[in-house]
């Protein structure tokens, strides 16, 4: 028996040490982290994407433990802004496509614990599956019917002084096959068009899946955005300076227990390849 309960034991520690990677030294604290979410609201029985769905009952106690932990919280354009003299413990909340959600339930988390967040948002967001431009069998069109933020909406953002707003362009085009007249349209129209609704300087970017190469930073810089942020999982070096126009994310996922979420502030990721 006692062997049974050893070998037991010594698998559960197997287990658990690969998929939280507790032993990993932690990263530099004086490292901001930039933070991935997409929707915040409760997981659908079957659903495919509800990794992309962080609960708000979990959206609030990841928020309430970075303010715990001393974290000041930044837009992207103020990190950037700040990034030679950031203070220890920096982190940018950012939330990628424009979901409704964003507004009904994450806002008023981020007010309740004083944080800021950029919502980066496709221009051309309501009844479109994009999910299909990146896997053409992803055609359930789960992600169509969600609810995505309206202008007025997005002008509500605006106005609670906690969000910027950045750009996804026009139609989250899959840019690996988008011919490059159609890429650089989808950066220059889509900043233009958010910036005529908020009459104000859009300077923020994200690209789309995570999918972009040399070619696509250029032509970011070359539309105007001081920054813009990639799904690459890791946390920047201070110094030297990175590229602002392909910066790391620290990935959450709606399946995070709240001791992933730590893992993943320590050290970018969850545990050992995630």
């Amino acid at each position: 028996m006692w062997l049974i309960v050893a070998v037991t034991g010594a698998l559960w520690a197997l287990w658990f040490s690969h998929r939280y990677a507790w032993w990993r030294p932690v990263t530099d604290w004086r490292r901001p982290r930039i933070l991935m979410y997409h929707m915040v609201q409760a997981h659908r029985p079957g659903a495919r994407f509800n990794g992309l769905r962080v609960t708000p009952e979990s959206f609030d106690a990841q928020v309430a433990w970075l303010r715990a932990e001393g974290f000041t919280f930044f837009t992207m354009s103020e990190l950037w802004a700040r990034w030679d003299n950031l203070p220890e413990r920096a982190v940018a909340i950012t939330f990628d496509d424009g979901y409704a959600d964003n507004l009904h339930l994450a806002l008023p988390i981020l007010e309740r614990h004083g944080a800021r967040a950029t919502v980066y948002v496709v221009v051309d967001r309501h009844d479109r599956d994009w999910s299909t431009y990146k896997k053409a069998h992803h055609n359930s069109g789960e992600l169509a019917r969600e609810a995505k933020l309206s202008d007025d909406e997005l002008l509500r953002l605006v106005a609670s002084g906690r969000i910027e707003i950045g750009s996804h362009t026009l139609t989250h085009c899959n840019l690996a096959k988008t011919p490059e007249a159609d890429k650089r349209h989808e950066l220059v129209e889509s900043k233009r068009a958010l910036e005529d609704l908020l009459g104000s300087e859009v300077r923020s970017f994200a690209y789309p899946f995570g999918i972009y190469g040399p070619d696509d930073v250029r032509m970011a810089r070359e539309a105007g955005y001081e920054t813009a942020v990639t799904t690459v999982e890791g946390i920047d070096l201070v110094a030297p300076r990175p590229e602002p126009l392909d910066l790391k994310r620290v990935k959450i996922s709606g399946k995070d227990s709240m001791l992933a979420f730590v893992m993943r502030m320590r050290g970018g990721r969850r545990g050992w390849k995630k």
